[in-house]
């Protein structure tokens, strides 16, 4: 049983860690460099990422600047960024892009909420399925011989515990993110 926990939380906590790279990526007002990390530019031929080809820093809360090492990339990242789902125009001035992140709307911060609760929700789906399949392994164990009902009863408690604990993180971290992005 001690195996299988070990799996459970090692599988539970990359989905918690999902989930964490997903909020990073909602744009809620705030510059974060881990808007543009989804972002490719097709560079010598081949798509690379942003922060392989510049420097990103945020200058203030609501700005970021990119200044590439290759003076000629600007023009390829300039439109990269505009192509992508950021909906962040960039202003080029010949050395350095800024990004500039307006105020968010009352309308858009309910609109990330709900994002931001379906996400949520995805991760607690995926938690479950996890907890499905191990539940429906002790099952076949049982049904096998190689393990009592008890001890079946005793993983299912053990499984449905853990399950809970990271419900419980994920609704903390949704409540988190709903906060930040009403704050805004």
């Amino acid at each position: 049983m001690k195996e299988y926990l070990k799996e459970i939380n090692g599988r539970m906590d990359k989905t918690i860690q999902s989930l964490e790279h997903e909020f990073r990526s909602i744009n809620a007002g705030r510059a974060n460099p881990a808007l543009l990390e989804r972002v490719t530019v097709e560079y010598y031929g081949a798509p690379t990422p942003i922060q392989q080809m510049a420097a990103i820093n945020v200058a203030d809360a609501r700005t970021l600047t990119i200044q590439p090492w290759d003076k000629a990339s600007l023009k390829e990242i300039t439109k990269a960024i505009q192509a992508s789902d950021i909906g962040i125009n960039p202003i080029d001035d010949g050395s350095i892009i800024r990004l500039v992140f307006p105020a968010p709307t009352e309308e858009r911060r309910k609109d990330l909420c709900k994002k931001v609760s379906k996400m949520g929700e995805e991760a607690k789906v995926a938690i479950r399925n996890i907890r499905r399949d191990f539940v429906d392994q002790l099952k076949a164990q049982k049904k096998a011989n190689e393990i009592t009902e008890d001890e079946q009863k005793d993983g299912e408690k053990e499984i449905q515990d853990v399950t809970d604990k990271y419900v419980k993180t994920i609704d903390k971290l949704v409540k988190e993110k709903e906060e930040e992005v009403l704050s805004l």
